[in-house]
């Protein structure tokens, strides 16, 4: 059951948790990261995924890892956003690879447009106590990149094996 519940809910917590951070701070702490890779191999390893798969997978996660430091080092997006970007890859290996970037590309575009709208906006003198709405409206800011694989993320999972090899019915009558 718990093992169950790790599949079902681990990456996920994890990249909303990501979201949210970016979202708040633009941040999103090595932690998210490290704690995504690392549970990923446990769970791997515990499932009984083959070395084989997990070579494949850990393959997908160097390479969107490469991609996307190269991304990183042009400035188009953040260190947080590359990292979590490749352990999202990790976990989905090359089976997802390609609907996931491609939905966090999409996801990626409507999230900037809304924000370069938002941000023509005169902000409402109430909200300006909000400091990360502040730093969100100004200018000068980045786009919380985040926010667009973590909602990518979120709606690919479901498809994965990792939730296909739960048995919803078995766990809700324990």
């Amino acid at each position: 059951m718990l093992l169950d519940l790790a599949r079902l809910f681990l990456f996920p917590a994890l990249m909303a948790f990501a979201a949210a951070s970016d979202l708040l701070t633009m941040t999103i702490s090595n932690r998210v990261s490290l704690l995504l890779t690392a549970g990923f191999f446990a769970l791997a390893l515990v499932t009984g995924m083959g070395w084989e798969a997990i070579g494949w997978h850990t393959l997908a996660g160097l390479s969107v890892l490469m991609i996307a430091f190269a991304c990183f080092a042009f400035g188009w997006i953040g260190g947080g956003d590359a990292k979590v970007a490749a352990a999202a890859a990790l976990w989905f290996g090359f089976g997802y690879l390609l609907d996931y970037l491609l939905l966090a590309s999409v996801l990626g575009g409507v999230l900037t447009l809304g924000i370069l709208q938002f941000r023509n906006w005169t902000l409402p003198a109430w909200l300006m106590g909000q400091d990360w709405l502040v730093r969100l409206h100004g200018r000068q800011t980045g786009i919380p990149y985040g926010i667009a694989l973590a909602a990518a993320a979120l709606l690919i999972y479901p498809d994965t094996e990792w939730t296909k090899a739960v048995d919803l019915f078995q766990l809700a009558m324990r």
